[in-house]
This record gives structure tokens, C-alpha cells and sequence, in this order.
């Protein structure tokens, strides 16, 4: 393994290809250093938990609410958040490429989820998608794509 991964070739392939599936090995360390390669080149990068987003299209695109945990005797309330995609777009600095949303995790979203990722990709040029999709020695990726005819 190189000491010194530049990244160039997977910077390349999430331009080309918009949403890309990764399998990042299990001691971590890669994805930080891929994430850090895309924001050098002029990328703003979001983490994101997978499961922990619940309907893909609300979350990304709509107003969505959310209700905190009712913890007693209160009265229940729901918090009216922005579409997190549109809003992060807006947010970006002047002369920034777009938006890349690293989702971890990625393992537990079904074909269907997997899809809808490809088609916000390719409905808004700015927005890039890197799923984790699953464990391997080294860190590899093929374009989603790909993993959706394969599945």
C-alpha cells in the first residue's frame, strides 16, 4: 500500500459517476483521508448515519418534522426542520464544487433507498453521494450503479 494516496482517481469517479458505494476496511483511518482529499478539492462534505435519517426523499428534499423524546408529562411537539440537501447547498462557501454526502453505515439501506441516492445525483449535478456500503481489507469503491444491477 502507498503512503501517500492522493485520491485523484476517486475524486474522478464521484464527479463522473455522482453517487459511489465504498467498502472501507474495519480499523477506520480511510474514509477520513478520502473525505479530506474531496473537501481539498473544493468539495463540502456532511456525514450523515444512514439508518438514523428514516425516509431518504422528506429528509433530503422536503420540510420534514421531527418530535424530540417526550419525557414525561409534557406536552408533545414537532420541530419543522429544512431539507437538509437545499439547505446545505444554499449554505455553500463562494466557488465551491458542490455538496458530497458521506453516508455510513450505507449497509442497511435497501435497493430501493439505493436508487433514489442515484436519482438525486443525477437530478442535481451539485450533489455527490458516498455510501459505505460494507467492510473489505482495503478501501475500494465502484460507482452505485453497479451495485444496484448487481444486487
Amino acid at each position: 500500500m502507498a503512503l501517500i494516496i492522493t485520491g485523484k482517481k476517486f475524486i474522478k469517479e464521484v464527479e463522473r459517476d455522482g453517487a459511489v458505494g465504498v467498502y472501507v476496511p474495519s480499523e477506520g483511518g480511510f474514509e477520513g483521508r478520502f473525505k479530506r482529499r474531496l473537501r481539498a478539492a473544493g468539495y463540502a462534505t456532511q456525514f450523515v448515519s444512514a439508518p438514523g435519517v428514516g425516509d431518504l426523499a422528506a429528509y433530503f428534499t422536503n420540510v420534514h418534522g421531527v418530535r424530540p423524546p417526550h419525557l414525561g408529562k409534557r406536552e408533545i411537539h414537532t420541530y419543522y426542520l429544512p431539507p437538509f440537501v437545499t439547505y446545505h447547498l444554499e449554505m455553500l462557501p463562494p466557488g465551491a464544487e458542490g455538496l458530497v454526502l458521506w453516508l455510513y453505515d450505507g449497509k442497511r439501506l435497501s435497493q430501493q433507498e439505493l436508487a433514489y441516492l442515484c436519482d438525486l445525483t443525477q437530478s442535481n449535478a451539485q450533489v455527490k453521494i458516498v455510501v459505505e456500503l460494507g467492510g473489505s481489507r482495503n478501501f475500494r469503491w465502484q460507482p452505485l450503479t453497479q451495485v444496484l444491477t448487481a444486487a
